[in-house]
């Protein structure tokens, strides 16, 4: 069981966020589900529970080994359900990348994905990167995550750092749009070169384009009907 959480905690309606009347289809419009990522949210108090409690530690002397603190490169560290996901503010993550892959204490010689996130009630921190981490040599596994708005789509790219990155970045921004400085070949990598938009953000319309079958015309996920 995750950290109890204050009363105030905010929540989300539905699978995707979605309420009656979105034209969601999903079936989880009467769904409630605790958000473990608010923009207000601080950190996890310490001591953080088992092996994670050792793995902060170890963190923050990596980073005063290479000049840093834990301040200097993150925004949050949050510990829920046994993971452990630091907020790395997003001109820091190639630094940091570097120092938990060679570092001897940490040692995260793997990167196991990069997700793309969308929340759109985040004002100025809409868009979101999940870098999953993996040592082998010390059987952990940890989560970096970054942020950045809309407006301004741009997130350090890791693939100098971790090569396995690279077609992960390339999913992530063909269905997020967010922009990976540096990556060496940033092009959608399952849509066409020319489709419009990314299609699993949370403001891509439902339904997308219609479509012909035996000659008639059926309409759009949302048009047909709602479970609300």
């Amino acid at each position: 069981m995750g950290p109890r959480l204050p009363p105030e905690h905010p929540s989300r309606r539905g699978m995707f966020g979605a309420y009656g009347g979105s034209g969601d289809t999903s079936g989880y419009g009467r769904l409630v589900v605790r958000d473990t990522n608010p923009v207000r949210g601080a950190s996890t108090p310490r001591p953080w529970p088992g092996e994670l409690e050792k793995l902060g530690d170890d963190v923050s002397a990596a980073l005063r080994e290479a000049g840093s603190t834990d301040a200097d490169v993150f925004e949050k560290v949050l510990v829920d359900r046994g993971q452990i996901t630091f907020f790395v503010k997003r001109e820091k993550l190639a630094e940091v990348a570097r120092i938990f892959r060679d570092d001897p204490m940490l040692r995260f010689e793997m990167c196991m994905g990069v997700n793309g996130v969308h929340y759109p009630e985040e004002t100025g921190r809409e868009l979101h990167a999940v870098i999953q981490l993996l040592s082998i040599t010390h059987n952990r596994r940890v989560n970096l995550e970054v942020t950045c708005p809309d407006s301004d789509p741009h997130i350090p790219s890791i693939v100098h750092t971790y090569p396995s990155a690279n077609w992960h970045e390339r999913e992530t921004y063909d269905f997020f749009g967010i922009l990976f400085d540096g990556h060496p070949a940033l092009t959608r990598i399952q849509m066409p070169d020319d489709w419009p938009g990314h299609p699993q953000r949370k403001d891509y319309p439902l339904g997308g384009i219609p479509v012909e079958y035996k000659g008639a015309t059926i309409a759009p996920p949302d048009e047909r009907r709602a479970y609300n």
